[in-house]
């Protein structure tokens, strides 16, 4: 990866963060505003309870990931003389 495609990597990970976000608070706000039957409560709090670890574990860990990658490939290039 070249420092060039960073932009649109972080980019990406921002976005994709951002629509995460967005969608548990959506869903968090339906199940409070949902009186019509307690299934439908249960079924969005499974959705929140489900979908909610994706943001506050994965996102982070993908992003850690990332950063180190493109570390070792920048340190990499710089022994090896490349661009």
């Amino acid at each position: 990866m070249e420092i060039s495609q960073l932009y649109s990597f972080v980019l990406l990970i921002v976005l994709v963060g951002m629509i995460l976000g967005v969608g548990v608070l959506i869903l968090d706000k339906f199940q409070a505003a949902n009186t019509t039957s307690a299934a439908a409560n249960t079924s969005l709090a499974a959705t929140v309870t489900a979908v909610t670890p994706i943001a506050s574990t994965w996102i982070p860990l993908i992003i850690t990931v990332a950063v180190l990658a493109i570390i070792l490939v920048l340190v990499i290039n710089s022994f090896r003389g490349g661009r």
